[in-house]
């Protein structure tokens, strides 16, 4: 059991050093900025997730998925406040 802790803790933090890994090379997170509002996003996100799941509703469905996933391939702290609010607008627009 101490061995197997020991592995789990020593590999955590020998291969990760809070970097991601992506495709082969390693990226840094930009700021706390990129996970507060990724943490914001998907939390809309969820919520429109579960009224659209709830309502049969396809186009609030659709974008919960979006705001769940978009944090996890954007970047840039910018361009992921610019697309998800983009992407909270559309079912104000878009009724279907």
């Amino acid at each position: 059991m101490v061995r197997l802790s020991w592995y789990c803790y020593n590999f955590m933090t020998a291969s990760s050093h809070g970097r991601a890994i992506t495709q082969g090379r390693i990226t840094h997170m930009e700021s706390t900025a990129q996970l507060l509002w990724g943490l914001v996003f998907g939390s809309i996100g969820f919520g429109f997730f579960i009224y659209g799941k709830k309502q049969r509703a396809v186009v609030p469905f659709l974008v919960g998925v979006l705001l769940c996933v978009v944090p996890y391939f954007v970047a840039n702290v910018y361009l992921l406040v610019i697309s998800g609010g983009v992407l909270m607008a559309i079912p104000y627009f878009v009724k279907i």
